[in-house]
């Protein structure tokens, strides 16, 4: 395992006993490591900033105080994140859907399409925190390459940087964001 993921594995276990304990600064630390990939999930999912905001104090405020229930078990800790903002997105857009005739058809409406769009979306934050984990010129890289959609030669003459050095880095980058999942995993 690399230095810097065993690093940040020891940071995250000490933050999930802090939380535990119900510790004002460890939300607040929680919050600078891992509010922006959150806060964005939830801003592309409910399309709604003022929306987003709201949920995003409901994610947090749940975090801290079922801290103590955190299993690293089932996943890292943004991952936790992400699956209570996914719930309280949820629990948001059933609240606004329009009361039907039809209690059943809500239902569906609310469970189906959404649900698929929630997951879908759920996934890319989940990659987006893994990419915000990488060092900047990487992540960058890796960036270009699958949002983009530039080719490496591309990249290469973007950003100035020799095709072969390209190649090296996005091959390293990949390798990272392997064990950093695997870890998550």
């Amino acid at each position: 395992m690399r230095v810097d993921v065993a690093f940040e594995d020891r940071a995250e276990r000490r933050l999930i006993k802090r939380l535990a304990r119900r510790d004002p600064a460890a939300v607040r630390e929680l919050y600078a490591l891992h509010g922006r990939t959150t806060f964005g999930f939830l801003l592309r999912l409910l399309g709604d900033r003022a929306a987003a905001e709201d949920v995003q104090q409901q994610v947090f405020l749940e975090a801290w105080q079922r801290g103590d229930r955190y299993d690293p078990a089932r996943g890292n800790l943004l991952a936790w994140l992400l699956t209570i903002a996914r719930s309280r997105a949820v629990d948001h857009l059933r609240r606004r859907v329009p009361e039907p005739r039809d209690p059943v058809s809500a239902v569906a409406l609310a469970d189906g399409a959404e649900a698929a769009r929630i997951d879908e979306l759920l996934e890319q934050w989940r990659l987006v925190g893994v990419l915000d984990q990488l060092p900047p010129e990487e992540a960058d890289l890796l960036r270009r390459r699958f949002y983009l959609e530039q080719s490496q030669s591309e990249i290469a003459e973007a950003t100035g940087v020799p095709l072969g050095t390209v190649k090296t880095r996005m091959t390293r980058a990949l390798g990272r964001m392997r064990e950093l999942l695997e870890a998550d995993a």
